[in-house]
Formats: C-alpha cells, sequence, structure tokens
C-alpha cells in the first residue's frame, strides 16, 4: 500500500471513531497520532499522559508544550507502575500490568469526558518484537489507527516530517522499566539512577540513548554512528566520573550499540 493511501485509510478510520482519547507520551507515534486525530476530530480528541516514575521528566514537559502549542485538551493522571502488585519484581510480561493499568484509568478519563474511544500509537513495526503490553490493549478495546492503517515506524517519521511537527527526527522512547533485565528487581532508586545518566548523555550531545541497569554495572547504548565519540578518553573518563557519582560502579559501551529490545535478547519463547 502507498504512503498516501496509508494516511488516507487512517483518516477514514479516524472520522468513524467519532471521539478519542490517546494515549499520550510525547514520542514519535503517539504524536503524530495525536496531531491526525485533533485534525480530524478537533475537540472530540483529547491526549490523556500519565505521570510516573518510570517516566522521564522531560519527555513530559515536553508533551505539555505539544498540547500546548496545537490547543489539544490535555489531561494529566497519575500512574504508578511500582505499586501494581508484581511489577517491580520485573516479570517478562511487566509490560502487560503497565499497559493494563494504564487503559484501565484512560477508560475512567474517556467515561467522565464522553470520549467513545482509546487509542494507542503502536504500529506495524511493533508486532515483530516481544510486546506482552499488545494482549493488554486487545483485552481491553484499545484501538491502534496507526497499525491498522498499516503504518510503519518509517512512514510516521516521514508524515511527521511533511506535517512539520518536531518529532519527526526524535530518539526512540521507551519507559525506562525496559532498562532493566527480566527478573531484577525495578526499584524508584534504579529508576531514578538510569534517568540522571541517561539525561547526562543526552546532555553531552547524543542522540539516542539508552543506560541498561546490570546491578553496579551501567551498560551504555548509543547509535552505531555515535559510538566514535567514545574513542575520546576525556569524554569516557568524564561520563565514567558522573555515573559513579549516580550510583554505578562500574560504566561498559555496548559494541553493537543502540537496536530497540535488547533486553529481549535472552528469552527464550516457545511457540505458544
Amino acid at each position: 500500500m502507498e504512503l498516501k493511501e496509508k494516511m488516507e485509510l487512517l483518516k477514514t478510520n479516524l472520522r468513524k471513531l467519532e471521539s478519542l482519547a490517546v494515549a499520550f507520551s510525547g514520542g514519535v507515534d503517539s504524536t503524530f497520532l495525536l496531531k491526525a486525530a485533533h485534525d480530524i476530530l478537533g475537540d472530540r480528541t483529547v491526549a490523556v499522559t500519565a505521570r510516573s516514575s518510570t517516566y522521564p521528566e522531560r519527555e513530559f514537559r515536553e508533551a505539555c508544550e505539544f498540547t500546548s502549542q496545537h490547543g489539544i485538551r490535555h489531561i494529566v493522571i497519575e500512574s504508578e507502575e511500582l505499586e501494581i502488585e508484581g511489577f517491580s519484581d520485573n516479570p517478562v510480561n511487566r509490560c502487560y500490568f503497565c499497559k493494563h493499568e494504564l487503559f484501565e484509568k484512560i477508560a475512567e478519563v474517556a467515561a467522565q469526558n464522553g470520549i467513545r474511544y482509546m487509542a494507542d500509537g503502536s504500529n506495524l513495526d511493533d508486532l515483530g518484537d516481544y510486546r506482552p503490553g499488545l494482549q493488554a490493549v486487545k483485552e481491553l478495546g484499545v484501538v491502534s489507527p496507526l497499525r491498522e492503517a498499516g503504518m510503519t515506524k518509517e512512514d510516521i517519521r516521514y508524515l511527521s516530517r511533511e506535517m512539520g511537527l518536531p518529532t519527526w527526527n526524535k530518539q526512540a522512547f521507551a519507559c525506562l522499566s525496559s532498562r532493566f533485565p527480566y527478573g531484577q528487581k525495578i526499584t524508584r532508586e534504579k529508576l531514578a539512577m538510569v534517568d540522571k545518566a541517561e539525561q547526562f548523555l543526552l546532555d553531552l550531545g547524543f542522540r539516542q540513548v539508552r543506560v541498561r541497569h546490570h546491578g553496579d554495572i551501567a551498560r551504555i547504548e548509543v547509535s552505531a554512528e555515535e559510538r566514535k565519540r567514545f574513542f575520546d578518553t576525556g569524554l569516557m573518563d568524564q561520563v565514567n566520573d558522573r555515573f559513579k557519582e549516580i550510583g554505578f560502579s562500574y560504566t561498559a559501551l555496548d559494541l553493537k550499540g543502540y537496536r530497540t529490545g535488547s533486553m529481549n535478547e535472552t528469552l527464550s519463547l516457545g511457540s505458544d
């Protein structure tokens, strides 16, 4: 299907929804979906953002700025995943619990505001990785307009650029809980360590960053083209010293660089 056809299909599907509550993180996908929905449905579209210890403050500020600039109604809710029974133990289906709680709360917001449907920003590429959160989305009747229109991440970035959205080339984002190996306990303190470490690297000018938390070891993932910056011994010392201040005893660079779902590489998933 041509990109123009996908966009027309998206618009057609959005019109059918009548009113929509979009789970809005401020990332590439949810920003594009929110803008497209607001263009079609106007004030019958509402953005819902959940604040929690797994959601960096920088992302929240950008989400608020975007809705304010575009005159989109923005509702902020509290959703503390660490209070969900079993979540902090970091099981392999951790994202299921998170998404389930999130959309239960968004459903309440939708009901209170006379909104008929809830939507997430998942796209076609999300089907290619282990995504237990999609099961919760299915169970709760959440619609996925981008996926239903056959849009890939590349499509969304291209169309976002055409629409003049500031997120068209924004780095990929996932909640901070994804920085921990499955089975490793997640705490507010550890989340704060990861958040500070990633913010430090972003402040140094790195664009695509993950700091994976392996106990007292921080494993840095940056984009393939950014890895060569670590040939600078001064930079290495600077990062190492800052990470020690944050609480990591050792800092390592992942030689393969950033890739989505790297924590899933150790999973042995059956065919069921």
